[in-house]
């Protein structure tokens, strides 16, 4: 049996996995105050990319394959371990990285010590996990709607 690689990118849960991070990704750019087109790649921040792109390809199996599919059932807890880790996990790390970089910067003043900061920005407070799972959802009923 042949698989071709190229054929995912046309499967509507890709389109709308990553179409769903897309967006996610581009409104980051005017979420944080100021228009800033570095943040499209970063981490963190408004709308939680992760959620979005693993809720729009668990509704877009749901569409597609059925809610009582095992596809949709894999996806759901798949879903809900990456939105728990988005909202508690890497939000810690954050908060762990912030106290690290003070102590970097106290030693620093004090003492001849180069070191890099870390980044403190890595999870999402629980609103932008769901305003990434709402974007997701919304994305997968709109392609399912108009576009399929």
């Amino acid at each position: 049996m042949h698989w071709n690689f190229w054929i995912m990118f046309k499967h509507p849960i890709f389109i709308v996995a990553f179409t769903s991070w897309f967006l996610a990704q581009f409104l980051k750019i005017f979420t944080g105050g100021n228009i800033r087109l570095k943040d499209f790649f970063s981490s963190g921040g408004m709308p939680s990319s992760h959620s979005s792109s693993t809720m729009g390809a668990t509704v877009a199996a749901g569409i597609f394959m059925g809610f009582d599919s095992p596809i949709f059932l894999i996806a759901f807890v798949f879903t809900m371990v990456v939105m728990y880790d988005a909202a508690n996990v890497r939000l810690e790390s954050g908060k762990h990285a912030e106290i690290i970089n003070d102590l970097v910067d106290f030693v620093r003043d004090n003492n001849d010590f180069d070191a890099e900061k870390l980044k403190e920005i890595i999870g999402h407070e629980p609103f932008e996990v769901l305003m990434g799972a709402v974007l997701g959802i919304a994305v997968a009923a709109a392609y399912f709607k108009f576009i399929f």
